[in-house]
């Protein structure tokens, strides 16, 4: 099987094309390699899996609509996984044209490559930021999720909806992930993790935003991957109990699915703080903030969608995974 992954230099990208090709799939891996983050890592990664013979690497922009139609055209992929968006909450504040580059035109350049290519199955990342106000936890992807609080969450959203149109009209089958606060070894240096355990080492204060006051469902990477790959197998189909007269935003009568891929237990970031602290034997000092423009105060996935339909169950704890990042993160940078 042949398997496009784009955002290959990324955080999951990395992490799902080393299982892919641990487990005998041909990868290629699509990215432009760009500064929202340092680019020596994404370079790092990127040179790890190219040690691997069955994959290849290319350097490209999904907004590049002629790059992207000559790449599906060429390479005739059985699946794709669409990792590749300009990340983050708070940066849609500031540059909000790379989110309508990167994931609306971008996202619109691969549907049409899977369309005009007869890919299989195109999974590809929502996230948790779509449910936006919504305050009916844990969230639920038969939830109405029409409100959300930044360009990248709206992003995100549209991405889902734009899926669904393609589902519909040209029977390709979609299924749409929302992560859920991932994190591990090789994670981003944006993430509250790598954030806090740089500044720790440093002996810089860290910034806890809404004072502590937040909940979120952070799911490890080893976890999240076990779940994409479970769900790239599983081709979607139509729901035939779906109806337009109660419509279930999780599914469809084209070949759609919506599901929320997440660890299923919320953690305080305070207790979250507190692991991080025990692992690195130093206690942060604390700069306590208000709510950032964007953030919501808790995340907590419902997952039994996910249970259901590929038998889904986190298995890390998060002392485990904090740990495991720490370990990582101190034999990279030597610290």
């Amino acid at each position: 099987m042949k398997v496009l992954i784009t955002g290959a230099a990324g955080f999951i990208g990395y992490h799902l094309g080393t299982r892919l090709l641990q487990r005998g799939n041909q990868v290629v891996g699509l990215d432009n390699v760009n500064d929202y983050y340092d680019v020596s890592l994404k370079e790092a990664r990127l040179q790890r899996l190219q040690k691997n013979r069955k994959f290849r690497f290319v350097r490209l922009d999904l907004a590049n609509r002629d790059g992207v139609m000559a790449l599906f055209r060429a390479e005739k992929f059985d699946r794709v996984v669409n990792l590749a968006a300009q990340a983050g909450v708070r940066y849609s504040l500031e540059n909000p044209q790379a989110y309508v580059d990167a994931n609306l035109v971008g996202f619109t350049n691969v549907l049409e490559g899977c369309r005009h290519s007869q890919v299989r199955h195109l999974v590809f990342a929502s996230s948790s930021s779509v449910y936006g106000l919504n305050t009916n936890m844990p969230f639920s992807v038969h939830d109405n999720v029409d409100h959300p609080i930044s360009l990248y969450a709206a992003s995100k959203k549209a991405n889902e909806l734009m899926a669904h149109t393609y589902a519909h009209l040209f029977n390709l089958p979609c299924t749409g992930l929302r992560f859920f606060t991932v994190y591990g070894p090789w994670g981003r240096p944006d993430m509250a993790l790598f954030l806090f355990t740089k500044a720790i080492l440093e002996g810089r204060p860290i910034r806890v935003f809404n004072h502590g006051n937040m909940l979120r469902d952070f799911t490890y990477i080893d976890d999240i991957v076990e779940g994409v790959v479970r769900v790239l197998d599983r081709t979607p189909v139509a729901n035939p109990d779906w109806s337009g007269a109660r419509p279930d935003p999780g599914s469809s009568p084209a070949p759609f699915r919506i599901y929320n891929i997440g660890n299923n237990q919320p953690v305080r970031l305070m207790d979250f703080i507190a692991a991080i602290e025990q692992k690195l034997g130093r206690t942060a000092e604390k700069e306590m903030l208000p709510m950032q423009p964007g953030d919501v105060a808790a995340t907590y996935a419902n997952v039994d969608d996910l249970i259901r339909d590929v038998d889904f169950h986190p298995r890390t704890s998060i002392e485990e995974g904090i740990g495991r990042f720490i370990e990582w993160y101190r034999d990279y940078y030597g610290a």
